[in-house]
């Protein structure tokens, strides 16, 4: 697919210019995957099981997120909410009433997460970027906030700085927040400080606190 409609294709030095890093990045990312495949299909199994009575309904949710250049894609989560049409605006706080109490348990420990292993393999996303936003809403972002258009520089991630150093973010304050500390990591981008979100992110999970 082409870039989004509206949005200029980004060009100038990429984060992590050279060869090295990228090689280093999509080889980190491979691996990564690859090991999530496993979690991945035993949390799949589990749910199968599980769903039925505590969260009833689908057991993946697919939706159109910007990636890379603003191209569109579809990212891979299990599912966490109530079935519904998405009504809430792109500054809208979470409609955590939808969160049924097993999805509520997947996000603290990030299992809702496992199945973007499969977009990281198709090299949609890495393991470590700025995180994916539903489609319709990225465009909103694109228009009114500073900076949205050039954290699309790198693939998206599974995590990302802004969600170690943030925590979950909505309204106009967080977004702009969000976008700053995703910058910071289209500038700086390093296999070390990928490497460094990585056991950060394994550090919340391991304390349950996802969004």
């Amino acid at each position: 697919m082409g870039p989004a409609p509206g949005l200029r294709r980004l060009g100038g030095r990429r984060a992590g210019a050279g060869r090295a890093y990228p090689l280093a990045k999509r080889g980190f990312d491979l691996v990564g995957a690859g090991l999530l495949l496993v979690p991945l299909a035993l949390a799949a199994l589990a749910l199968l099981a599980l769903n039925p009575w505590l969260n009833r309904g689908r057991l993946f949710f697919v939706q159109e997120r910007m990636g890379r250049h603003g191209r569109p894609f579809r990212a891979w989560k299990f599912r966490t909410m109530a079935a519904a049409p998405i009504e809430r605006g792109a500054f809208d706080p979470l409609d955590r009433h939808r969160i049924t109490p097993l999805g509520q348990l997947l996000r603290r420990a990030r299992v809702d997460e496992l199945p973007q292993a499969l977009n990281v393999l198709k090299g949609e996303m890495s393991l470590i970027g700025p995180r994916p936003d539903y489609y319709p809403h990225a465009l909103v972002y694109a228009d009114t906030v500073p900076g949205y258009r050039d954290r699309h520089a790198v693939k998206p991630g599974i995590s990302g700085l802004a969600q170690t150093e943030l925590g979950y973010a909505d309204g106009p304050d967080g977004i702009r927040a969000k976008v700053q500390a995703d910058l910071l990591y289209v500038r700086t981008a390093s296999l070390a400080l990928d490497l460094r979100i990585a056991r950060k992110t394994l550090a919340v999970i391991l304390h349950r606190q996802g969004a």
